[in-house]
C-alpha cells in the first residue's frame, strides 16, 4: 500500500505543476488538515486545502516543483523538493515582484489505509522566500 501513497503524493505535485487542482486533490479526505508551519497556518478540509494549493499557483503563475525526492515510511510519505517560479500574483497578501525564486520545500503526508491523505504538513523557510523577493534585507552576518 506504501509505495501507492509515493504515488499519489507525486500525482499530486505533478498535477499541481499543470495546474489541475482537481486532480491534485482527488486522494486527500474531505476531513483532512494541512499545517504550514511557516506561515503558523493549519487548513482543515479538502476544499480549504484546495484553495491553499490554487494561493501558491496564482502567487507563480510559471510555478513548478522540481528535483522532487519521495520517502516512503509506511502510511507516511515525506517529500523535498525545490519550488520555484516567478512571483508575479500577491504571496500571503505581499505585492508581486517579478523576481525569481527558488526554496527548498519538505512536506509530510499520511495516509489511511484507503490510501487517502488525511493529515499534513510542510516545512520551508518563508525569510529567504522574502528575501530573494526583495520583501527582507538579508541580514548582515558578523564576521
Amino acid at each position: 500500500m506504501s509505495f501507492r501513497n509515493v504515488e499519489v503524493l507525486r500525482s499530486v505535485h505533478e498535477n499541481w505543476n499543470r495546474r489541475n487542482f482537481d486532480a491534485s486533490t482527488r486522494d486527500v479526505a474531505e476531513n483532512c488538515s494541512y499545517a504550514d508551519h511557516a506561515r503558523g497556518e493549519t487548513m482543515h478540509g479538502k476544499r480549504r486545502f484546495r484553495e491553499y494549493l490554487e494561493s501558491w499557483a496564482r502567487a507563480w503563475s510559471d510555478g513548478k516543483i522540481t528535483n522532487a525526492r519521495y520517502m516512503d515510511v509506511g502510511d507516511t510519505v515525506i517529500a523535498e523538493f525545490i519550488g520555484a517560479g516567478t512571483n508575479d500574483g500577491f504571496l500571503a497578501g505581499l505585492p508581486p515582484t517579478g523576481r525569481s525564486v527558488a526554496f527548498r520545500f519538505c512536506e509530510i503526508w499520511q495516509f489511511d489505509k484507503n490510501g487517502y491523505m488525511t493529515s499534513g504538513r510542510c516545512y520551508y523557510d518563508l525569510y529567504s522566500i522574502l528575501t530573494q523577493l526583495g520583501h527582507l534585507k538579508p541580514i548582515a552576518m558578523a564576521a
